[in-house]
């Protein structure tokens, strides 16, 4: 359901939902993926939700999920929101909790300002 992208000399892993819609159906599963990674010690993630035209509360608690599971060991940053994405973002008020980018380019040039 994820595909990912490590780049071990930046020290970050960019992961992507190859889903349509981020919800309770799947929800789950995405968490699962992410945290395999975060166990494996990629503990720098960029979400890239670029196939992601939607997402519900139990997709937003799974991305939350993930992000307690990182701690303060790592750090977790969002780009490519559709307009419904960025909007669910904001009626949870989960736009202050990620910093979100345009694109992984993006994502990844802050996550390396932040090394």
């Amino acid at each position: 359901m994820i595909k990912t992208s490590v780049h071990e000399d930046l020290g970050l892993c960019v992961v992507k939902p190859t889903v349509e819609r981020l919800t309770a159906a799947n929800a789950t599963t995405f968490k699962e993926e992410v945290i395999a990674l975060l166990d494996q010690k990629h503990d720098r993630l960029v979400i890239d939700l670029a196939e992601v035209s939607f997402i519900d509360s139990s997709g937003i608690g799974a991305l939350v999920g993930v992000l307690k599971r990182v701690g303060t060991r790592g750090e977790i940053v969002v780009c490519n929101l559709a307009s419904s994405v960025q909007q669910m973002f904001r009626i949870t008020r989960m736009d202050r909790v990620f910093s979100a980018y345009r694109d992984v380019d993006a994502a990844i040039q802050a996550l390396k300002e932040r090394a």
